[in-house]
């Protein structure tokens, strides 16, 4: 532990060493160019005069021998006279100053944009190697779309290839919109056999667009011809025309040329015949070629598109795998949540074997909408606990008025029904015509079935009320040879009743009560909603519930 800390410190040590050095070399640097730059302004020690502006009244400028000559290889050489003054009138003071202010303490300014060819042409000529590539890349630098003309006219004496590129590539990205500006028919017959070598390096294509300037730009060199007769002139004038396409011709290549624009390029006569038909074979080979790679990548994309699906599908099933799994381990834990919730808010579910979804249970406070009820109300009979017999259950439920009913199949089915009435034997509560019966419908026009869990499809939990004009046959009293039935006969079967061991039950949905939008009465599909199948389906529990 102490070894760490004393090489910690000893680093920390050597990094404030070495930071205090490069501020001393700082300091020395800087002291130096304000030597060098106290020396050139000064008096002191000036041993040569350099005289510009003009021969009769030339202003001269005191400067040191020895510095000029270790600093530039121009005065190296034009110093080793024994002369004490030299004459440069082809530059002005300001231009002058500021090569010297570079020469002795490495300073240059760059504030006027304008002067920088000017001062790229004065490094050159003193042979002040890196101020010119310094000034070369600040003007490289400085090219843009409103100023490229410019700094290409300008490099004409120079002749640097670095902002000759630059130019060219501005004039390229632009050349849609330039081509009929004043400037691109100023550009000399080399310069634009360099921007054609310049895109031909860069494999680009030529569009129609090219070859129409490129024969404007002849026609506007034609227009010099003057002095001679029409038809000597206007012979002149195709000869030189062809004369001048032909010098740009042998740079092109086919393979560089638009074939979009192959039926337009046949305007212009300074195309080779055999030119022209090399490129109308090369259409056609690359059409065909063209169509070839297209097949070979649709086929490539088949296979690449299904090898995605395939591979898509696995990732998903065992997305979903790894989410059952999950699901499946949190589930003890979230049944556990659920139970607790229903336990602390609606201890009448607390013992449900079915309902153990809390959802489950706001459905049913919705539904039947009567709070004093609802909190009141237990469980008075369970198939679990009191048996599977239908007389059982009558024994237990009949006459406790409203009655709620909650089935669990086998197969995980949970539906049911509630009644206002209730079974009872009171037969004045009964249909008129069933008065005197042992058995009879009791009416009851806010009686409602539900489906709690439905997996066909995703069906989510659902209320169905009693049709109009059916609140007569809402449930039905059987003494003992049924279970709890809903729902009236009347040639149609009930929505839903069960034998007299409470199973297997039986299902003709629809024929009392109201379907879910889209499914038709008499239809499998009605028969089957509630419990999966229309008959033989088994109860895995029943439980009912009063007050």
């Amino acid at each position: 532990m102490d070894n760490d800390n004393n090489n910690q410190i000893e680093n920390q040590n050597q990094n404030e060493n070495e930071n205090e050095m490069k501020n001393l070399e700082k300091k020395v640097t800087k002291n130096l160019i304000k030597d060098y730059s106290n020396l050139l302004n000064g008096n002191s020690f000036k041993d040569f005069s350099i005289f510009v502006e003009n021969k009769s009244n030339p202003f001269e400028i005191k400067v040191h021998k020895s510095i000029l000559s270790s600093r530039s290889p121009f005065f190296n050489e034009s110093l080793r006279q024994e002369s004490l003054s030299i004459s440069l009138n082809q530059f002005n003071k300001k231009e002058m100053e500021s090569i010297l202010s570079y020469i002795y303490y490495g300073n240059i300014s760059f504030e006027n944009q304008e002067n920088l060819i000017q001062l790229l042409e004065i490094s050159i000529y003193f042979k002040l190697n890196l101020l010119k590539e310094i000034i070369q890349k600040k003007i490289s630098n400085s090219i843009n779309y409103s100023n490229f003309f410019q700094f290409l006219f300008q490099n004409r004496n120079l002749n640097l290839n670095e902002i000759e590129i630059k130019c060219f590539e501005l004039i390229n990205q632009n050349f849609s919109q330039i081509q009929n500006n004043e400037n691109l028919f100023n550009l000399t017959k080399e310069e634009i056999i360099k921007f054609i070598q310049f895109k031909q390096e860069k494999k680009e294509i030529f569009q129609f667009d090219f070859f129409q300037f490129l024969n404007n730009w002849i026609e506007k060199r034609n227009e010099r011809l003057k002095g001679k007769k029409e038809k000597e002139k206007e012979k002149e004038k195709g000869i030189e025309k062809k004369r001048l396409f032909h010098s740009f011709f042998s740079l092109f290549d086919k393979d560089s040329i638009s074939k979009k624009d192959f039926d337009k390029l046949k305007q212009f006569d300074f195309f080779p015949k055999s030119f022209l038909v090399d490129i109308q074979n090369k259409v056609i080979q690359d059409n065909q070629k063209e169509i070839e790679n297209k097949e070979k990548e649709n086929q490539q994309m088949k296979i690449e598109i299904e090898e995605k699906w395939k591979k898509e599908v696995e990732d998903k099933n065992k997305e979903i795998e790894n989410k059952e799994k999950e699901i499946e381990k949190m589930k003890p834990i979230f049944d556990q949540f659920q139970m607790e919730e229903i336990s602390k808010n609606f201890p009448q579910f607390s013992d449900s074997e079915i309902v153990q979804d809390i959802e489950y249970v706001k459905k049913l406070q919705e539904w039947i909408n009567d709070n004093d009820f609802f909190s009141k109300m237990k469980k008075g009979f369970s198939a679990k606990r009191d048996g599977f017999s239908s007389p059982k259950w009558y024994d237990i439920c009949a006459n406790k008025g409203k009655t709620l009913v909650i089935i669990k199949t086998k197969d995980n089915f949970i539906f049911g029904g509630f009644t206002q009435v209730g079974w009872t034997n009171d037969k004045s509560k009964w249909k008129e015509n069933y008065r005197n019966s042992s058995t009879g419908h009791i009416i009851d026009s806010n009686a409602f079935i539900f489906s709690l869990r439905n997996d066909k499809g995703d069906r989510k939990p659902d209320k169905f009320t009693i049709k109009q004009g059916r609140e007569e046959y809402a449930i039905r009293y059987d003494s003992s040879s049924r279970g709890p039935t809903f729902g009236g006969k009347d040639g149609g079967g009930y929505d839903f009743y069960f034998e007299s061991n409470l199973q297997p039950g039986d299902s003709n949905f629809g024929n009392s009560y109201n379907l879910p939008n889209g499914i038709k009465e008499g239809t499998n599909e009605a028969r089957s909603y509630l419990a999966g199948s229309y008959n033989s389906w088994v109860v895995d529990e029943l439980e009912t519930y009063f007050i």
